[in-house]
């Protein structure tokens, strides 16, 4: 249970985690700022922290700048501002005025006002059970009759890195088919900004970032690491002075929109959730992950099911016949929800077409939707569909009906990307149609799945008309997590998959709303090595969509082994994605012992910790590790991406195991001690050449 313990003689806060402290203090002039962050302290140890001589003031440095616990704009200090508005009256600088403050538990909240104008500021702190992770937001209230008040930028929180001799900072870069590649650099001096305008996670940067001194590694040393719960435009801003001083202020929003708080409004910004742990980025990973299993996703206890997903073997060209075909197939493999994809609905033989029209095509499917579910459900599978609600083609009924409930401005072209245009779901008419459709669709077919797709950013984000523009960013995302909210209040046993033209929706904020996320369109096996491993450095393996689809791979044309691309996909949540009807009896044969296999080894997987023992290179061997909570069982995945110099095997060392136990190989009978399995490891038996594989399972004995 977290501690939360304020000192009113110091008027600071000390709080503490499961293994780490944080720590925050008013000023003088009641600003908030920064004390603290790292391995736990009592508060007599806090004392020497708060009793240190400041550095001298001089002309052009405040000794206090980049120590705001939220840096507002104003007075003497320069500090790239975590919190901007400007009141009706032009004024700009914020003025703090402490009013008190609420400790509940794990939960604090400090309230402040400006000293003159009708602004209320929350900071929020909360400390969810058994972690070490501290959730932080701000709220902002407008408590006066006055005009609005324009909010230029309101950040979650603004975190302080203690000083070091230098700074790494770790984070993800991509694009459509090349997500959440891991990158590792030092942190430039000066403002970097990372961050997506898109209206959208974006499949480019990911809000999360981690920041060690240099010299942290997978298994050793201090990283820093915060994430933010978003699923809409935002920004994350590194500031790293000349004297040394480092922050990381994020949030919501993005440059030029400017939202405004009439009188009685709030603006609560999304959770800017930091970490900090001392053991490598290793242990950083497998803390995101329990917080995540625990307090983030809808269902964490769940088992994701094997499931099987029809858009690489029909794409549009979807018939009643055709997808039992494949149902059947599937049922035999042993897959446990069968999704039909896009090509069911409206007039919808292509991508130009019947986006928005939510009813079932009665050419493609004479009687309705309920012969195939039924069918389905007779085979013993659940029974899933795709969606895409945020959008619409032009060429619909829809759209037809309502062109005004589209992103548009006047006098403005409605761009179009993929033949669509993004419908406003800030609009409490857009909304409602669109939970209604939901809400019918999942009710009279019996939809135990939604994949809910968006496939395009935002352009023209204006909403002509009594609608504020720049509230709509915001609002429509909002909009989206009440409308799932809704979906499974009304549908318990619904379950959703999120999806954004592949990995571009992914984001705490999103998966506390979904089951799962769609991590890429990209299903080559090698590239996937590369994208599931950015992918886990913050988010579990329980929520990871991976599949095998057909050779060669749509995307990259390159050819790999079925038992290469099993291995890879059963490393996440194991989908098939292939024309399965066209597999020979050998191909579906060994997918039947996979999935069989998978079945097994998805306790461990789904809910396991992770290790990354050898990172996936362009070559070489890679391997990671999954060790059951319990430290009963483990799984170890072994990849050779390409032969070189006929170079003997080398032994994987493992991790996560018990040293003085033993553990048997569950396929061999082999029985290992743990000391030398974790000292010197263990020779994989990968099969000869490229795209080798193997799964190891080890029991405890």
């Amino acid at each position: 249970m977290a501690e939360i313990v304020f000192d009113d003689s110091t008027r600071s806060w000390l709080i503490r985690t499961a293994a780490t402290s944080y720590a925050l203090r008013l000023t003088d002039d009641d600003a908030p700022s920064h004390v603290y962050w790292g391995p736990a302290l009592t508060a007599g140890q806090l004392a020497d922290v708060l009793g240190r001589t400041e550095e001298r003031w001089d002309s052009f440095n405040d000794p206090n700048e980049g120590l705001d616990e939220l840096a507002a704009d104003g007075g003497t200090r320069y500090w790239t501002p975590a919190l901007q508005v400007r009141f009706a009256d032009g004024t700009r600088a914020l003025e703090w005025r402490y009013l008190g403050h609420d400790i509940e538990g794990g939960l604090l909240r400090v309230h402040f006002r400006d000293r003159h104008y009708p602004l209320r500021i929350t900071l929020g702190y909360r400390v969810p059970a058994g972690t070490d992770v501290i959730e932080r937001w701000t709220e902002l209230a407008h408590d006066g009759t006055d005009g609005p008040i324009e909010i230029f930028r309101a950040d979650s929180a603004t975190w302080v890195v203690p000083v070091r001799p230098d700074y790494r900072i770790s984070h993800v870069i991509g694009g459509w088919a090349a997500e959440s590649r891991l990158l590792r650099e030092p942190v430039p001096h000066g403002e970097t900004t990372f961050g997506s305008r898109r209206g959208i996670t974006s499949h480019h940067a990911n809000p999360w970032v981690m920041l060690d001194d240099g010299e942290a590694t997978e298994r050793h040393g201090e990283v820093y690491s915060a994430a933010l719960a978003w699923s809409g435009s935002w920004r994350i801003t590194t500031t790293r002075s000349s004297t040394g001083r480092l922050t990381v202020t994020g949030g919501f929003g993005q440059d030029g929109v400017v939202p405004r708080l009439a009188p009685g409004d709030t603006l609560t910004a999304p959770v800017f959730a930091g970490l900090y742990t001392d053991g490598g980025f290793g242990a950083a990973s497998r803390a995101w992950h329990a917080y995540t299993l625990d307090h983030v996703l809808p269902h964490p206890g769940e088992l994701r099911p094997v499931l099987y997903n029809s858009w690489e073997a029909t794409g549009f060209d979807v018939t009643e016949a055709g997808q039992r075909a494949l149902a059947e197939k599937a049922a035999a493999l042993g897959v446990e929800l069968f999704v039909m994809d896009d090509g069911w609905f409206g007039a919808r033989s292509g991508d130009h077409a019947g986006l928005g029209d939510w009813q079932v095509n009665r050419d493609k499917f004479p009687d309705g939707l309920e012969p195939l579910v039924r069918e389905v459900h007779r085979l013993g599978m659940k029974f899933g569909l795709w969606v895409e609600p945020e959008m619409v083609n032009p060429d619909s009924d829809l759209y037809r009906a309502h062109p005004d409930w589209v992103l548009h401005y006047p006098h403005r072209t409605r761009s179009e990307l993929r033949r669509q245009l993004v419908l406003n779901f800030a609009r409490p008419d857009v909304a409602e149609w669109a939970f209604g459709t939901l809400d019918s669709l999942v009710a009279e077919h019996g939809i135990d799945f939604l994949k809910w797709d968006m496939n395009r950013p935002f352009s023209e984000a204006g909403w002509p008309g009594d609608g504020n523009p720049d509230t709509l960013w915001v609002e429509h995302t909002r909009s989206v997590y009440a409308i799932m909210d809704r979906l499974r209040a009304r549908h318990p046993g619904l379950r959703i998959e999120a999806c954004s033209g592949g990995g571009g929706r992914i984001d705490l904020g999103v998966l506390a709303k979904t089951d799962q996320v769609w991590t890429s369109d990209n299903t080559d096996a090698l590239d996937r090595l590369v994208i599931q491993h950015g992918y886990g450095q913050v988010y579990p393996a329980r929520a990871m969509s991976a599949w095998v689809t057909d050779d060669p791979n749509f995307v990259t044309r390159r050819s790999t082994p079925l038992r290469f691309r099993f291995h890879v996909a059963m490393a996440g949540v194991l989908g098939i994605g292939g024309d399965i009807v066209k597999w020979t009896e050998d191909e579906l044969t060994y997918a039947r012992e996979q999935i069989a296999l998978y079945k097994d080894i998805r306790p461990v997987v789904q809910h396991g910790r992770l290790h990354r023992l050898v990172p996936p290179a362009t070559d070489g061997v890679s391997a990671l590790q999954y060790v059951a909570a319990d430290g009963g069982r483990a799984v170890v995945f072994v990849f050779r991406q390409a032969a070189h110099f006929h170079t003997r095997e080398r032994p994987v060392r493992l991790e996560g195991l018990d040293p003085a136990a033993r553990y048997r190989d569950e396929d061999t009978g082999k029985v290992w001690h743990g000391a030398p399995l974790l000292a010197h490891g263990l020779f994989p038996g990968l099969p000869d050449g490229d795209f080798a594989s193997a799964v190891i399972r080890l029991t405890k004995v």
